[in-house]
């Protein structure tokens, strides 16, 4: 008995040496496979920032030999363009007589025909200065005071406040800023070629002066109407309010943008554009924020799955590209379908078990993050073909977002929240005039003249029309 406990305790200490042994031999492989993990996420990380690039439209360092620049001469010459002759009949015309001799030997020089050049030009800017002679008195049963008003002015001020900008110039500097991505500064240079002197400070008081009175109605319709509309995109990207990192809130669809900052990418500042009740359908990507949106109807982005997909083919071996050239064949099927009108709701059904299928697939490299990843988004991938007019993609969103991003650029962001609040509400009335055609000058010029506090509809003004108004206020 004494020696087989002997025996034991000697094979029981062996086994604890070899343990410590395989221990020892296993920490390097841990490692190892850790820091593949890594790597493998630090390049994942690569491809995506490579799709967003510092410079606008870089596509890394120049070629040794590059391609000669311009069209190609002879027959390789694609379409010959030029301007056409103006269809309006010109203001004035001018003559350009052939000189009294040849200018190379001073010969006679004999007429044979009439050639006839145009040339459209911008005639010099003036600014138009109007004194309005206000009429001012008091009723004779209340003793109120009353005072006169023009249907041009935009203002009852009178005294130190009664020398004003007009609507017209505060709506050119809104667009140069807040369209054109022009800081105050550049903006005000901008008005001084008009004529006008004012400083960068006046522009930014006009314009949030603006928001607050004459806008803030409007806008406020907008966001009704993005609250009930039957298809939203959205998306977001960084932002900078006071130097500190905020986020910037789009959402979209082919009627309206709406625009706005928050302090940070949670569903807390979502709801602030687009609010939690929303029952439409929501156009996204794959950030899980958007999913606590309980009540509305998802379609996530097919491009960003087929991009991920094509990126990780690139880069994972030949026998393991399987599964991300699955994927990328199922979403191309998808896409397909949206031509087959008959055909798409079957379609959407047959390609979801095609990819509940495959998100269940066994595998032991990096598709298993892309797999995890289909197993989360396959609910929603395919909503485009069951549900008509919904985009496959959020291409309405990273559109939305362009102009901001290019503004932020430009001028970094905005210094305080008045600054973003103006922001956002401006942005949101210019993309919509944009959307639908209507001379953002003339009407921001019109919405100032007019007092009306309700809400005016933006949407399929025409300049020279009166302003149409909702009958009653909404708040969201």
């Amino acid at each position: 008995m004494a020696e087989l406990e002997l025996l034991a305790a000697r094979l029981e200490a062996k086994l604890a040496a070899q343990e410590k042994q395989i221990a020892r031999k296993d920490e390097p492989l841990i490692e190892k496979t850790n820091r593949i993990k890594e790597l493998e996420k630090a390049l994942e990380d690569a491809h995506r920032r490579s799709k967003r690039q510092s410079a606008p439209f870089s596509k890394g360092d120049p070629k040794a030999e590059p391609a000669r620049s311009g069209r190609k001469s002879g027959e390789a010459h694609d379409r010959h363009g030029h301007r056409s002759v103006p269809t309006v009949p010109p203001d004035r015309e001018l003559d350009a007589p052939l000189p009294a001799c040849c200018p190379h030997c001073g010969g006679e020089v004999e007429h044979e025909r009439d050639g006839e050049q145009w040339q459209v030009d911008v005639p010099e800017v003036r600014p138009t200065t109007t004194r309005f002679k206000v009429g001012m008195g008091r009723c004779r049963s209340c003793k109120r005071r009353i005072q006169g008003r023009h249907p041009e002015q935009t203002s009852d001020a009178l005294g130190a406040a009664g020398s004003q900008i007009g609507p017209v110039l505060k709506g050119w500097a809104m667009l140069l800023h807040y369209r054109m991505g022009l800081g105050f500064g550049r903006t005000a240079e901008v008005l001084a070629r008009f004529g006008v002197k004012v400083t960068a400070g006046a522009i930014c008081q006009s314009s949030a002066r603006a928001v607050s009175t004459d806008l803030l109605p409007v806008h406020r319709e907008l966001v009704r109407r993005a609250n009930r509309s039957a298809s939203i995109t959205m998306d977001e990207t960084s932002w900078r309010v006071g130097g500190q990192r905020k986020w910037l809130w789009v959402a979209a669809n082919s009627e309206l943008t709406l625009c706005g900052v928050g302090d940070g990418r949670g569903f807390d500042q979502a709801i602030e554009v687009i609010g939690a009740d929303y029952e439409g359908v929501l156009v996204r990507d794959g950030y899980v924020t958007y999913n606590r949106y309980d009540k509305a109807t998802h379609q996530s982005c097919i491009a960003h799955l087929a991009r991920r997909c094509h990126e990780m083919e690139a880069g994972l071996p030949a026998a393991d590209r399987d599964v991300p050239g699955a994927a990328k064949a199922i979403l191309s099927a998808a896409l397909r379908a949206r031509d087959l009108p008959e055909e798409r709701a079957a379609a959407g059904v047959e390609l979801k078990d095609r990819l509940d299928a495959l998100a269940v697939t066994s595998v032991g490299n990096d598709a298993n993050r892309l797999l995890e990843h289909l197993g989360k988004q396959a609910l929603y991938l395919f909503t485009f073909l069951s549900v008509e007019g919904v985009d496959a993609t959020n291409f309405r969103g990273e559109q939305a977002v362009r102009p901001c991003a290019v503004n932020r650029k430009t001028w970094g962001g905005n210094r305080t929240w008045n600054g973003t609040r103006t922001h956002g509400v401006i942005t949101c009335i210019l993309a919509a005039a944009a959307e639908h055609g209507v001379d953002t000058v003339d009407y921001l010029a019109a919405r100032a003249r007019n007092p009306d506090p309700r809400p005016a509809v933006l949407l399929g003004w025409r300049p020279g029309q009166p302003i149409p108004v909702v009958s009653s206020t909404h708040s969201v």
